[in-house]
């Protein structure tokens, strides 16, 4: 990660998965440039001009200032509403061909680790059988997005593909 960035538990390294991006934009909600911008996706009803810094995704300043969340609440069954929160509206979401959606494990988020192939991703056997017959066509329009659980460190893998 970055130096000077916010930590985010259930997104450790947003600029490795490209949802953070180093850019002298001036973010739409602090209106401020820091060097850093958002990359990725934001659900909202209202008319959005410009980009959020890391800063207010991680005080959760642009999810109430324009009423939306950074990534769907999908896949975030059996853990609290505070995690729920802390997900959608105060971690950054990451791109994926269809509606990106977040892994749960051991009754917590977990972390993502982003977008991986087969060859990252065959270090995972548990991870790797989670994604059945799509193993298969990894590459090309389908891609593997790899999640590590908080809690007993397991990973955890779905397709995504256009």
């Amino acid at each position: 990660m970055s130096d000077g960035l916010p930590y985010f538990r259930y997104h450790p390294d947003p600029v490795a998965t490209g949802s953070i991006r180093a850019s002298a934009d001036r973010c739409v909600c602090c209106e401020r440039s820091r060097g850093w911008i958002y990359t990725a996706t934001f659900y909202t009803e209202h008319d959005i001009d410009g980009p959020f810094c890391p800063w207010c995704i991680a005080d959760g300043s642009a999810a109430e200032r324009f009423e939306g969340d950074f990534t769907d609440c999908f896949g975030l069954d059996g853990v609290s509403e505070d995690v729920v929160h802390e997900v959608t509206r105060r971690t950054p979401g990451f791109n994926g061909w269809q509606q990106p959606h977040w892994s749960a494990h051991c009754g917590d988020a977990a972390a993502l680790v982003g977008e991986v192939g087969y060859a990252e991703l065959a270090k995972y056997p548990e991870a790797l059988e989670q994604l059945g017959d799509f193993v298969t066509h990894l590459g090309g329009d389908v891609a593997a997005v790899l999640f590590r659980c908080t809690v007993c460190g397991s990973h955890l893998a779905h397709a995504d593909f256009s």
